[in-house]
């Protein structure tokens, strides 16, 4: 099985995030896609994060009716800050029937080359990478382990939706019902 590992913070997950998921099942060889949940990113602050846990949940009710979507927390047992290419070894250690592709968006290519071992993800893995905004070529973009997949290009940020809660504005369609349900009924990014 070919699994599509699409990882971030998900602080909240949101529309845009399950689009892309549903597109690289639905368009591309990816027979299911895995949301990692991060406890915490190398290149985010800390303090800007809910708990891991609660984000978890949050992505877990977004998708809980699409078995091709799935979430996983494993790395919260990992040392911390995560970085992907300790995942994506210890998923193939534990599931050594699956094969393991990277899900990211265009305008991550830029700085995929400062990854830590990035050349190894790179040959060993490969990425799906789905279009952003205003991106600008990579020295990656060639790579014959580079797959651009063509998606809905959308430019909503987790950043904009925690603003709007503060504001006391509405989120409803940049994010599911549920995660509405939640983030209002445990005052998140208040």
């Amino acid at each position: 099985m070919k699994i599509g590992l699409f990882f971030g913070s998900f602080n909240p997950v949101h529309i845009g995030h399950l689009i892309i998921a549903n597109v690289m099942v639905e368009t591309t060889d990816i027979d299911q896609v895995w949301f990692v949940v991060s406890p915490q990113n190398p290149f985010k602050k800390r303090k800007s994060l809910l708990h891991e846990f609660d984000r978890f949940d949050m992505v877990n009710s977004a998708i809980f009716d699409n078995y091709s979507l799935r979430a996983t927390d494993i790395e919260f047992n990992m040392p911390k800050p995560s970085y992907t290419i300790d995942t994506l070894v210890y998923l193939t250690e534990k599931h050594p029937d699956y094969s393991f592709k990277l899900i990211i968006g265009e305008d991550n290519l830029r700085r995929f080359p400062k990854w830590k071992n990035h050349d190894k993800i790179l040959d060993q893995y490969g990425l799906y990478v789905y279009p952003r905004p205003d991106s600008k070529p990579s020295e990656v973009n060639d790579h014959p382990n580079v797959k651009m997949v063509e998606a809905p290009m959308l430019d909503i940020s987790a950043t904009f939706i925690r603003n709007c809660v503060k504001k006391g504005q509405s989120i409803k369609y940049l994010v599911p019902d549920s995660v509405e349900e939640m983030i209002r009924g445990k005052k998140f990014y208040l």
